[in-house]
């Protein structure tokens, strides 16, 4: 391994995956490497939920995204459940999927390796940088490195990114479960004010199986796995999920540190997931494949920096602010209402939490106006909203 490479990509799940594409993409005869501690197929814990968004980017890098979803079942509607037990169910504006990261992820690496990227296995244990070029374990070299590996980034800690503030790192458990309890095509999402924020999740496959799970923001303890267990089968008494794994989710804030000279970070090691879902599969790819066209540019940094801005900057800053605001279930009561009785403002939930989108003015008058007609009382939470 002791050779040169224009761009290594440690890490090759979606984010990697992506950045490889797309380097290649903009540049044929670079020289790309992909760098993963375990073998492909392998197990990833998360919700497997893909939204259309994904797509939009991977198609543009000429995957073909039939192929990643064969064998699952589109998703054509959503059920939300907020915390004081209001009721949103609409169809989605473009369908979704749900396939297993066991699956995806394997069929987006080939897919980057029939592009011309190399795989090879390894765990990266040291990274060194310097104004323009990157040494890994005194192995191998590269013009550009881009840090695609986990919500542990070993390329994260290496270069001395800044540390995640309080209250933006969730967890979650997620396993399987016979479908047959749950209508088909549709995905539930219900709320709880009980360690909120907090929701548990049931996202069919299309196979006869659902991917169930439960997440929560960490607050100053963590909870242990018997409390996440129990707390799932509170809100989802009739689910008896098997294989439960957990994970930490590092949450997006409105500015995310993404550039550190020849080093880019991209999804979970950028903490690029959605605030308010826990989404990351669409952040990663988009992520991974702005710093995979930046590596192959003259100046890497600055191209991924000002393409992430153009991207999501607006997008970030308002689930920042959003998720500020639902700090009460009272705020999230009301959403969902506007939602069961607008579909442009069910929409807009649906887009702010799985893509790219904007919390729209005719979005938060229908909220407001759903807070104002109700009252807090109404909604379940007699909390007051100042403080």
């Amino acid at each position: 391994m002791s050779d040169a490479w224009d761009v290594v990509v440690v890490g090759a799940g979606p984010a990697g995956s992506a950045a490889a594409l797309a380097a290649l993409r903009r540049d044929p005869a670079a020289r790309v490497l992909m760098l993963d501690a375990a073998a492909f197929p392998r197990d990833k814990v998360c919700g497997d939920g893909i939204a259309p968004h994904v797509f939009d980017v991977l198609g543009e890098l000429g995957v073909d995204c039939d192929r990643l979803v064969a064998g699952t079942r589109p998703i054509t509607g959503l059920r939300l459940r907020s915390p004081g037990g209001q009721v949103a169910a609409r169809p989605l504006a473009r369908p979704a999927h749900v396939v297993p990261r066991r699956t995806f992820d394997e069929r987006l690496v080939r897919a980057a390796v029939a592009a011309g990227a190399v795989l090879r296995r390894h765990r990266v244990r040291s990274v060194t940088a310097s104004a323009d070029r990157v040494q890994l374990d005194n192995a191998v070299r590269a013009r550009v490195l881009i840090g695609a590996d986990g919500a542990e980034s070993v390329v994260r800690r290496a270069i001395g990114a800044k540390a995640r503030r309080k209250r933006t790192v969730a967890i979650a458990l997620r396993g399987y479960a016979p479908a047959d309890s749950w209508p088909p095509g549709e995905q539930l999402l219900t709320m709880t004010a009980t360690h909120w924020p907090a929701y548990a999740w049931v996202f069919p496959i299309g196979d006869g199986l659902a991917n169930i799970g439960y997440g929560e923001l960490l607050q100053d303890t963590s909870p242990s796995r018997a409390q996440l267990v129990r707390r799932l089968h509170e809100l989802l008494p009739d689910a008896r999920p098997s294989g439960l794994r957990g994970h930490r989710l590092p949450l997006s804030t409105g500015r995310p540190n993404v550039a550190h000279g020849p080093v880019l970070l991209v999804g979970d090691a950028a903490s690029l997931i959605n605030p308010l879902t826990g989404e990351g599969i669409f952040y990663a790819v988009l992520s991974g494949a702005l710093a995979g066209a930046a590596a192959v540019s003259s100046d890497p940094a600055r191209a991924y920096r000002s393409g992430l801005r153009c991207q999501l900057g607006r997008h970030l800053r308002h689930t920042d602010v959003i998720a500020r605001l639902g700090d009460r279930p009272v705020m999230l009561d009301a959403a969902i209402s506007a939602a069961r009785n607008r579909q442009r403002a069910f929409d807009n939930l649906v887009e702010i939490g799985l893509g790219s989108g904007r919390l729209a003015c005719s979005s938060a008058a229908a909220v407001a106006a759903e807070f104002v007609r109700h009252g807090a009382s109404r909604f379940g939470d007699r909390q007051p909203l100042g403080d």
